[in-house]
């Protein structure tokens, strides 16, 4: 099943075990700044700022990447995304992230390679050594109109352009992912579709508290050993034979 299948994950908190932006905030010592500002600036206007702070201490971006080269991945998700790649499924990333801590951490793991594209948030090192971060959208330009969403990224729309971009014999998806910004490409999934929500996060508990509206069938991880073992389950059998029965809770695990 792995030519037909492609495997979307979400990044913070689903490949890696942190959240890769509050992770270089609180290592590299800008949490006071960073609670300051939470308030008044959107999120990713506030994580260009931090990389503006971190650049006038003198912080280069070598420094940042090796702050990110200490996160952590489990060494079971590490195997789940190369076995998944080994099968023939197609890796894809949907992340509210950036480009530059994505690419930094899966090279670092020697991940990189198993992902055809990685959709987040662009950053780029300017003439001056600072790194900049932007939008996946600027919607001042272009709005997106999804009220489920962030301003700067609906994942939901992201989806339906890969779907399309697909030929209808490589159209069943999995989807892992941990956040609230998961739930609205959750809903854009079809039956014969999954998702793997990471149980007691955000979109674990959106999905649980009205599961009729989620078409995909749902399977629930907690640790870096469940979400391989799960995953490569779904990939190797046929999805016929994957059906989870939908409880008072929202579903029963596998």
């Amino acid at each position: 099943m792995g030519a037909n299948t492609v495997v979307i994950f979400d990044f913070d908190q689903t490949i890696i075990d942190d959240d890769s932006d509050r992770w270089v905030v609180a290592e590299l010592g800008l949490t006071h700044l960073f609670n300051q500002l939470r308030q008044t600036l959107p999120w990713t206007s506030l994580m260009d700022r931090m990389m503006e702070e971190l650049h006038s201490q003198g912080i280069t971006t070598t420094h940042i990447a090796d702050c990110l080269k200490r996160a952590t991945l489990h060494p079971s998700i590490i195997s789940a995304i190369k076995s998944a790649h080994a099968l023939g499924c197609e890796l894809r990333i949907i992340s509210d992230a950036n480009t530059f801590y994505i690419e930094t951490i899966l090279k670092h793991y020697g991940l990189w390679d198993c992902f055809s594209e990685v959709n987040t948030n662009p950053a780029v090192v300017d003439e001056k050594g600072r790194l900049r971060i932007s939008p996946f959208y600027d919607s001042t330009l272009s709005p997106h109109c999804c009220n489920l969403c962030p301003h700067n990224m609906c994942k939901g729309l992201v989806i339906d352009r890969i779907r399309g971009s697909l030929p209808e014999n490589k159209r069943r998806f999995i989807y892992v992912g941990d956040g609230i910004g998961d739930y609205c490409p959750t809903l854009k999934l079809k039956g014969d579709d999954f998702v793997m929500p990471r149980k007691d996060y955000p979109l674990w508990n959106r999905i649980c508290s009205d599961p009729k509206l989620v078409n995909a069938k749902v399977h629930e991880w907690s640790s870096g050993e469940e979400l391989k073992s799960i995953l490569l389950n779904l990939i190797n059998k046929p999805a016929i034979a994957q059906d989870v029965k939908v409880g008072d809770n929202g579903y029963t695990p596998i």
